[in-house]
């Protein structure tokens, strides 16, 4: 029985990936952001285990989890999360763009650092689920795409450092999936929503289980999702 550390586990892609693994019987460690959060996710899940941490303060997570038992077995780190706010350039604040960048990048590295024992004691695997906007960046998308393609960066360089030590790390970029983070973009682009229109979280589930379960001999590096419609 795999252990699984997921975060953006409330909503989404994060909660399909959730629902499969926890049905198929594996063992889910549940990030949230604080204790109420960590209350609902234990509920929708049952026997799962929660950590907690706020990824918008990463430099405080590793005081948090030191007040918190982390799970001595880790097979794979998934970070799902994830938060966006579009604008232009000349209209975003530099909070707007230390938010995105906390949570979309410093967060997961923080994270990845804290775990990389644990994979490398099980040669895991670190799945970072990234975006289109992390391959190529539209107008005002500019601190959002930033943020994602510096996660590109990171799963890159985390790739080539822990080959060695049989860690597996993936990207997978969705296009526009239905979520509340779409409901969000389409509001702040002032369009309307509709949720059939773009990519089931569960099918975007299903290429992430796809590459947790590939077997040891081959290695899934990037994997783009886009809406098949």
């Amino acid at each position: 029985m795999a252990t699984h550390v997921i975060t953006g586990a409330g909503s989404g892609i994060g909660a399909a990936v959730a629902r499969r693994l926890h049905a198929r019987g594996d063992e889910l460690v549940l990030h949230a952001r604080d204790a109420g959060r960590a209350k609902e996710l234990a509920a929708a899940f049952p026997g799962a285990r929660t950590l907690v941490g706020d990824l918008a303060e990463p430099a405080k997570l590793s005081w948090a989890f030191s007040h918190q038992t982390l799970p001595d077995r880790v097979d794979s780190l998934l970070h799902i999360a994830g938060v966006v706010d579009l604008g232009p350039v000349g209209d975003l604040t530099p909070k707007s763009w230390r938010h995105q960048l906390d949570v979309n990048l410093i967060a997961p590295a923080e994270l990845t650092r804290h775990f990389l024992p644990q994979l490398r004691a099980t040669r895991g695997q670190v799945l970072f689920v990234n975006s289109g906007a992390g391959l190529r960046a539209s107008a005002d998308w500019s601190a959002y795409a930033a943020s994602k393609h510096g996660l590109k960066a990171l799963a890159d360089a985390l790739r080539g450092e822990e080959h060695g030590n049989g860690v597996r790390v993936t990207s997978v970029y969705p296009g526009r999936t239905a979520s509340p983070m779409q409901a969000k973009v389409h509001q702040q682009e002032g369009k309307e929503y509709d949720p059939g229109e773009w990519i089931d979280p569960e099918s975007v589930a299903t290429t992430i289980l796809m590459a947790l379960d590939l077997p040891r001999d081959a290695e899934v590096n990037d994997l783009t999702v886009r809406p098949g419609r």
